[in-house]
């Protein structure tokens, strides 16, 4: 219920953390930031949301009081995914060679990664990148990325690409649009087209797998 109420009112939650934080309410954004990119076991964070509602506090008209600057949020957040990313795909490098080694396994089988490593060689980059903007699979495709050994350079390269597109585009969404009065007295409504409209390519790429594997 916690979370559900923070999302509900994203707006005036993240002023009062301006407000009443500082300089010290980017710290908590980039935690939360880098936690929903470079831990799997958080993809539940308010990824896309916080970055639209982020874009929309900084353009707020709050004279007199701390508020979020835009500059700052671009270099701290795209930072906070970028390092975010580079975590968790330093974990799934580490622990793919540990892991994957029963050849009898369904989940671990060393078949499974020497896929993911083909797969990655091939597609890795634009994984990477567009994975940025759906929730869930940019928690785990840094993750799969580093089990299938893609190539350091090439992530390090796509990963600053995925991380500046996404917190950049979200931000300046939100600024130029977040306080547009029909958007703004329907913030709940907003924040939940977003989420589905981010989960759409996933719902409809589940749907055409089934039907293809029923075909």
């Amino acid at each position: 219920m916690a979370i559900f109420h923070f999302l509900q009112h994203l707006d005036s939650q993240l002023l009062l953390l301006s407000q009443e934080y500082g300089y010290a309410a980017y710290i908590i954004l980039f935690l939360i930031i880098f936690s929903e990119t470079g831990l799997v076991i958080a993809p539940f964070l308010p990824g896309d949301t916080l970055l639209f509602v982020a874009g929309a506090v900084a353009a707020l008209d709050t004279t007199g009081h701390a508020v979020f600057n835009l500059p700052m949020l671009i270099v701290s957040l795209t930072a906070a995914a970028f390092l975010g990313n580079l975590l968790n795909f330093q974990i799934g490098r580490w622990l793919g060679p540990k892991v994957f080694h029963w050849e009898k396994s369904r989940l671990f089988n060393p078949r499974h990664l020497a896929e993911a490593h083909a797969f990655y060689e091939r597609h890795g980059g634009k994984t990477v990148v567009i994975s940025r903007f759906l929730p869930i699979l940019r928690t785990y495709a840094p993750f799969v990325a580093g089990v299938g050994d893609m190539s350091h350079s090439r992530f390090m390269a796509f990963n600053a690409l995925g991380a500046f597109l996404w917190v950049v585009s979200l931000l300046m969404t939100g600024y130029f649009f977040g306080n547009v009065p029909f958007i703004k007295n329907n913030l709940s409504f907003m924040i939940a087209g977003i989420v589905a409209i981010t989960l759409l390519p996933l719902a409809v790429a589940a749907i055409w797998a089934r039907f293809r594997k029923r075909a």
